[in-house]
């Protein structure tokens, strides 16, 4: 495609599109009770939703909410069909979020684009584009690099050399992908994002700290998402590797040679030290901090301000600092909150009667 292609336009903001209740039973093969002609524009919480608003009751909890909600159609779950509530329409699905999950692009128009390069993008020698790219203002597009079908690069997108960029992926502003990055198909990359910058590796000699240079890839598989003011560095002399389908929260920090497995989610300011293995479907809550050299295996769950400092075995729920099994960390609190209680007892008992000597 030639860099003098048409610029990407946008639409200035998300259209929004109605709906109807009878629609929306039809779209999620879900059961109507009420007013089929019951309009919708938009999705709101239950507590705050008006009547032109789409919401959804999936826990009992909220019924108290939904009783006195101005939503004009929600999604229910079957046994809370008969909850009391003034909606005008609900339809009744077995799995309300997912239902929402799926009518949201019906009720949000995406953006609109337009396939091309803005003229103030700077273009480097020998760069390859698919068909389909967009290219946005004053974005910077290293020498060889690949941009992918479809791939959507917006305002001040940095790409560093030989940068390889898969089909339908979506960089937003100010995005940078360093020398030696990789992206597979259909990744998503929030503003502010770092990928394949040098990790911290240094050596002590001759009384200073010398810089180890970084000669590995990061690889971000297809299907990933990338949080805004994430940092994932490239490998020293292996590669950092995100596996496919993994979703990671804003300001996460993932180190050099950190490899993480599929269909993992890791959330926000979590912070993974170097050369750690992570295994498929890991979930990290937020502020947990993971050692450097330590494998997490398959299936775990790390609580949130966590410390792990060792492996965690496959399928174990780990959270408290340090980290050990979740049960255990349990106990050792509560043991802590008794502590002063004990103290004061151990310190009667010391002092003795009144006026003892």
């Amino acid at each position: 495609m030639s860099p003098a292609g048409r610029a990407a336009s946008g639409s200035g903001g998300e259209g929004k599109s109605p709906f109807t209740a009878a629609a929306i039973a039809t779209a999620v093969s879900g059961r109507l009770v009420g007013d089929g002609d019951a309009v919708v524009t938009a999705i709101a919480p239950i507590d705050r939703a008006a009547e032109h608003d789409l919401s959804f009751l999936a826990s009992p909890r909220y019924v108290p909410l939904f009783e006195k909600s101005r939503a004009g159609v929600v999604l229910v779950a079957p046994e809370l069909e008969n909850a009391p509530g003034g909606a005008r329409a609900r339809v009744i699905v077995e799995k309300p979020h997912e239902a929402l999950l799926a009518l949201l692009p019906r009720l949000y128009t995406p953006p609109a684009r337009v396939a091309g390069i803005h003229p103030t993008a700077i273009i480097g020698r020998d760069v390859r584009f698919a068909e389909g790219v967009t290219i946005g203002p004053y974005a910077v597009i290293g020498d060889g690099a690949v941009i992918g079908e479809g791939s959507w690069l917006e305002s001040h997108v940095v790409v560093a050399r030989d940068v390889v960029i898969g089909r339908d992926c979506r960089l937003h502003p100010g995005v940078v992908l360093y020398h030696g990055a990789r992206l597979g198909d259909r990744v998503q990359i929030h503003s502010g994002a770092r990928i394949g910058s040098d990790g911290f590796g240094y050596v002590f000699r001759n009384g200073a700290h010398e810089k180890i240079p970084h000669v590995g890839r990061c690889v971000i598989e297809n299907d990933v998402e990338i949080g805004a003011n994430t940092t994932i560095d490239r490998g020293s002399i292996d590669d950092t590797v995100i596996g496919a389908g993994t979703k990671i929260d804003n300001l996460v920090h993932l180190g050099h040679n950190v490899r993480v497995g599929k269909l993992c989610l890791i959330m926000a300011q979590v912070g993974v030290a170097g050369s750690t293995h992570i295994g498929d479907g890991v979930i990290m809550a937020g502020q947990a901090g993971i050692g450097g050299h330590i494998e997490i295996g398959d299936r775990v769950r790390i609580g949130g301000q966590a410390g792990v400092f060792g492996s965690v075995p496959a399928g174990e729920t780990w959270s408290g600092y340090p980290a050990r099994p979740h049960r255990e960390a349990l106990r050792a609190q509560a043991a802590l909150f008794k502590l002063a209680s004990m103290i004061r007892s151990i310190e009667k008992l010391i002092a003795g009667p009144r006026g003892e000597s």
